[in-house]
């Protein structure tokens, strides 16, 4: 952690052990001649004041708040180079400026393209993901070679064992009922996802149980840039649509106004669908009762009111964005949310379900992490073996080193 002394001269900070003041400081390479306040002070007690002290102040409202203007203040704050250089030099600066502009519009144009590769291979990924919806929904049921697959943990295991336990396996296959295709597949997909698992509710799974296929629709040939996520269901008691859609418009121009700011598409709005649904099944709406009493005659009457419910299927009427673009806070932190839902359903849900249905497409995301958890853990352990080969190492010496430059 780094030393926040310069940030503490924005204000004064006093406790009943100690007031910090500048000439405390440490020197900027935290060297040997910072002035202990105790001599008799060792370096943990050293260390445990300081993190006592930092929390002292964290908790205190007045220095968060200096804090934060002090840190406000020094967003976009020029260094002053810039305006002091000769006009010629500030022209040609504008004429890279320019070019950046004509970069950004090139940049567009990839992204256009890109969009229209992601239409044509939809168009080779889809009969697959026919196929795959065909063996879910037990339309199509796979063949003995279709069905085979080499695990790693299988590659050790004897012919003899094999045999065994496939046979094992088809006895037991035979005492259960033969369910149809795999059932509850894209239920368990969402409530393995935790973006997903959130939104569902326990009133929303036996809905879910019904839906068949999820795909992803891209905008025709010369149409503005979109794509559509279609939610199929089978005949159910809740509502009577086959298919639920949720269309995002996407935008992959500068904006005249900040052509800086472009990286590429952005969603600009989304559209949801009307779900028919069947009379008292509706999961976004409750009903709620209230007692009311009369102020005068203190007579107590009985109130109903439907209100909104959490539910998944609220995913289908996001709020809508006015012309003027203006949002409330509460509406626009709702679609920040869904174009990011949006944006994960059709780049890794969709392609990639049966591993998060699995759950291996999860495990790929833990293992990430941890491989960067055990990279800083291998540097660590570079930095201490890097100490103990040093011939003029002493482990004593680096245990009586400041707190102020431990948490450097």
């Amino acid at each position: 952690m780094n030393c926040l002394w310069e940030l503490w001269d924005c204000a004064e900070i006093t406790s009943d052990t100690a007031i910090l003041t500048h000439t405390q400081r440490p020197s900027a390479g935290c060297s040997s001649d910072v002035e202990e306040v105790e001599e008799e002070e060792t370096g943990e007690d050293a260390n445990s004041k300081a993190r006592q002290l930092t929390v002292q102040m964290m908790q205190n409202p007045q220095i968060l708040a200096a804090l934060q203007e002090r840190l406000d203040g020094l967003v976009g704050t020029s260094t002053g180079y810039i305006e002091s250089l000769p006009k010629v030099v500030k022209r040609r600066v504008n004429a890279l400026k320019n070019l950046q502009v004509q970069c950004a519009q090139i940049e567009a144009k990839f992204y256009e393209e890109v969009h229209e590769l992601e239409r044509k291979y939809a168009a080779l990924y889809q009969p697959l993901f026919d196929k795959r919806s065909e063996i879910i929904n037990a339309i199509y049921e796979p063949t003995e070679e279709e069905c085979e697959w080499k695990a790693d943990a299988e590659e050790e295991i004897s012919e003899e064992m094999k045999e065994k336990a496939k046979l094992e396996e088809e006895k037991k296959d035979e005492e259960k009922e033969d369910p149809k295709g795999i059932p509850e597949f894209w239920l368990t997909v969402f409530k393995n996802v935790d973006l997903l698992s959130d939104m569902v509710q326990e009133h929303d799974e036996p809905i879910l149980k019904h839906l068949k296929d999820i795909k992803v629709k891209f905008s025709e040939v010369g149409q503005p840039m979109s794509f559509t996520l279609e939610f199929h269901f089978e005949p159910n008691d809740y509502f009577t649509n086959e298919v639920l859609t949720k269309t995002y418009r996407m935008r992959s121009e500068p904006d005249d106004s900040d052509p800086f700011s472009f990286d590429g598409p952005e969603i600009m709005g989304c559209t949801g669908c009307q779900i028919d649904w069947k009379k008292g099944k509706n999961v976004t709406l409750k009903t709620i009762k209230k007692k009311q009493k009369h102020k005068g005659r203190g007579t107590v009457r009985t109130v109903t009111k439907t209100v909104s419910n959490d539910s998944f299927f609220n995913f289908f009427s996001p709020p809508e964005v006015p012309e003027s673009g203006d949002l409330d806070d509460d509406a626009e932190a709702i679609l920040a949310a869904d174009f990011e839902i949006g944006h994960f359903l059709r780049e890794r849900i969709v392609p990639r379900s049966v591993l998060y249905f699995t759950g291996e497409a999860i495990e790929d995301d833990d293992d990430d992490y941890d491989e960067e958890g055990e990279e800083a853990d291998d540097e660590e352990g570079e930095e201490e073996a890097d100490e103990e080969n040093d011939p003029d190492y002493d482990p004593k010496q680096k245990d009586q080193n400041p707190a102020e430059c431990k948490q450097q």
